[in-house]
């Protein structure tokens, strides 16, 4: 049976093997955690290599130019190599983490089933086309994934390149079954780089945002058209039944801002898209990052970090100026947490880099393009936090914010490369490991923390999980193509006083010649592999956490089945408080484990807070060091106005008979989530009256309102049947 809560033991060689390694100090100690590439190892069974895009004849018939001028870069296909992405999901729900791949036309999308229980190792076994989802036909993009029909198991949307996008029902039985263009979200032939699943309007059910950027069969959208190339974004409304229809038009997400409003900006160029609570006020609103490219902002000032805040009725403001993102950059990747332990929650936002523009002497400042992060303040606003001591920073696609080192603070890693930038292809980012010493948000470089150098990996999607269950996150990233080895590494004349300025190269494909022409170099460059780095841990303790809401399980339960879009907030003892989302993607074409991982640091114990889509808030008190947990949705708000104390204590008490009857918790959790909720209400309203001596004694349970998933007709059986499947 699949472990709902308490702490999952280890098996004993394992657990021999970790005693044996801590005692002779062969594992990092308090921070210092390195990761270990696994995907090359004979035998993981991660066999993957990406196949170019249908475009890249073209690319090559231009490289076979005796010169080429800048007309032929713009006529130049965009990602001909494609554009790979990622997704953390444990699709057969049997308590490990598995890997979806996406591929290019003829070769099938990858999905690696993890085999560490079954075999006792960390051992993976492609069954995309057992499962029915290898999509072979379609050139693949991004992916993102979510229990879009509310039955218990992951579905899958996997994006098109300037096609149709796939969308995978999940059966239940380590199956899909296709449902493209029956649920709607097929779409058309836009440029679909990244997804996002949430419940936007909260009425219990997953819709879905798509990024969109440009036809990328030429770059005219990227050099001399700014807007009327652009493909506008989409946001799909759930309407049941794992059916979508398109509301982009009438919810205000194509009300795009320019700081220079006689501009009619129509669409931009969009990578990353999140569907998040970035507020905290209890519905989700939404982000995209868009690419200001090769245009000069005076001409064209495209590229914001937009934010579009939700007004609790479903419809969507642009406050991109008032929220203080309206900056131009360009903008690739987006992650969310809160860096410096505030209580509010941050973004960081992948970006250009301060090296690339260098060799092709266009002008610029330190700063311009960094990577950086934006740290939430009072009325929905995000203040740009600089680059501090790293000084500089070098291009991303996609970060992912996680504590790599279980300090009990967040911080993020990030990798990306480019080939397509004029002549040159960019080698800048071997890999950035930014720490985030003592929650201050106030990033510093681990150089040492990667033992893989990605240098001469062209990485779109990356993502991160904790693939091999010692509760420390481990990273996936997927490579449109690598630089061979012969191609020298060329380091730019930049010197920053940064500590990315020695690890900063490129590589030059064509080469500069007089009258403005580029002579192709002839070089041939291997296809994408995929890398999967595992974490080494140290000795910080840690917990997990899998969100779970209720609705159609519990009368009143309003939140989707994965918990998506909740706002997790947890405490060690005697140290800040860390808040993290639960995100149906944003990166930049790929998703992370729906699992939260949280660091303990030296703490034993701490207490976890729940927001919830809507904006009912939970509590759990005394989470242990080493426990793996699911927090189910009880939806009793302890901070909500109740008539009495006996109102509250009713609405949880019948909530958790209904959880503990449909086998979700058991008695132990069941006591603890009781308790925890008591005590959670009574610190609440200290200032009201006495609640802990009220709640200590029997109330009469007042009337529940149905649930708002009582129409889909839940009967015990079914009920049964589709608990069955969060249970294994």
């Amino acid at each position: 049976m699949r472990h709902l809560h308490g702490r999952r033991s280890l098996p004993f060689a394992t657990s021999f093997a970790l005693g044996l390694l801590l005692a002779c100090g062969c594992l990092a100690s308090e921070g210092g955690v390195t990761f270990h590439d696994v995907a090359s190892q004979e035998g993981s069974g991660l066999v993957y290599e990406r196949t170019p895009s249908e475009t890249f004849a073209s690319q090559l018939r231009i490289n076979a130019q005796p010169a080429m001028n800048m007309g032929h870069v713009i006529a130049s296909p965009e990602k001909p190599r494609g554009a790979p992405g990622v997704a953390l999901i444990d699709f057969d729900l049997d308590g490990d983490l598995d890997l979806y791949v996406t591929n290019g036309p003829g070769s099938a999308n990858s999905l690696f089933a993890n085999r560490r229980l079954e075999q006792g190792k960390l051992v993976f076994e492609d069954v995309a086309a057992k499962a029915g989802v290898e999509a072979t036909t379609q050139d693949s993009t991004g992916v993102c994934f979510g229990d879009t029909d509310n039955d218990g198991d992951p579905d899958l949307l996997v994006l098109g390149r300037s096609e149709p996008n796939r969308f995978f029902e999940n059966r239940g039985d380590g199956t899909f079954v296709e449902k493209s263009v029956a649920s709607g979200l097929a779409g058309d032939d836009q440029g679909h780089a990244s997804c996002s699943m949430g419940d936007y309007d909260n009425d219990g059910l997953l819709d879905v945002a798509v990024a969109n950027s440009f036809n990328w069969i030429t770059r005219p959208a990227v050099f001399s058209v700014p807007y009327a190339e652009s493909h506008p974004n989409n946001l799909y409304r759930n309407l049941g039944g794992n059916r979508f229809t398109d509301v982009s038009e009438s919810v205000g997400i194509r009300a795009i801002t320019s700081v220079r409003p006689e501009i009619d900006a129509g669409a931009t160029m969009t990578w990353a898209i999140a569907l998040v609570d970035y507020d905290g006020d209890g519905d989700l609103d939404l982000v995209h990052a868009d690419d200001q490219a090769a245009m000069d902002p005076r001409q064209a000032d495209r590229a914001h970090l937009q934010i579009f805040r939700n007004d609790g009725n479903g419809h969507f403001d642009n406050v991109t100026t008032d929220a203080g993102t309206g900056l131009y950059g360009a903008w690739m990747g987006i992650a969310f947490a809160d860096f410096n332990c505030d209580g509010r929650l941050d973004m960081f936002a992948t970006n250009w880099g301060d090296y690339a523009y260098d060799p092709i002497e266009i002008p610029f400042e330190r700063g311009d393009w960094s990577s950086r992060a934006f740290l939430g303040a009072d009325g929905g606003k995000l203040k740009d936090a600089g680059v501090g001591e790293l000084r500089a920073t070098p291009f991303g696609w996609s970060p992912v914010a996680l504590d790599y080192d279980n300090d009990a603070d967040t911080d993020v890693i990030y990798y990306g490369a480019l080939g397509t930038a004029i002549y040159t292809i960019l080698g800048d980012n071997p890999g950035a490991v930014l720490e985030n010493p003592g929650c201050t948000a106030a990033f510093r470089r681990d150089a040492d923390a990667l033992t893989k150098n990605h240098n001469r990996r062209i990485i779109e999607g990356a993502a991160a999980g904790d693939l091999d269950g010692d509760g420390f996150p481990d990273l996936v990233s997927v490579a449109s193509f690598r630089i061979p080895e012969s191609v020298p590494a060329k380091p730019y004349k930049l010197d920053y006083g940064s500590p990315f300025d020695e690890s900063a190269v490129y590589y030059e494909f064509l080469q500069p010649a007089p009258g403005g022409n580029f002579i192709p170099k002839g070089i041939e460059f291997p296809n994408g592999d995929l890398a999967v780095e595992i974490n080494s841990g140290n000795s910080n303790h840690w917990a997990a956490v899998r969100t779970l809401g209720t609705f159609g399980l519990v009368a009143g339960g309003a939140v989707n089945r994965d918990g998506i879009g909740a706002l997790l907030s947890f405490t060690p003892e005697g140290k800040p408080t860390s808040t993290r989302p639960v995100l149906g993607g944003a990166n930049y074409a790929s998703q992370d484990s729906l699992e939260t991982l949280f660091g303990f640091g030296d703490a034993r114990r701490g207490t976890l807070d729940v927001l919830w889509p809507g904006g009912v808030r939970n509590r759990l008190d005394g989470v242990r060091a080493g426990e793996r947990l699911v927090m189910p949705e009880i939806p009793c708000g302890y901070d909500a106005e109740w008539s009495g104390p006996g109102a509250y204590e009713g609405c949880v008490d019948t909530a958790l008979a209904e959880l503990r009857q449909a086998r979700v918790i058991d008695a132990a959790m069941q006591k603890r989530l009781r308790d925890s909720a008591l005590a959670a209400y009574a610190d609440a309203h200290r200032d009201d009256h006495d609640d802990r001596d009220e709640l200590e004694r029997p109330r009469v349970r007042e009337e529940r309102p149905a649930a708002r998933g009582a129409n889909l007709g839940v009967d015990g059986a079914s009920l049964r049947a589709l608990t069955r499947l969060w249970l294994g």
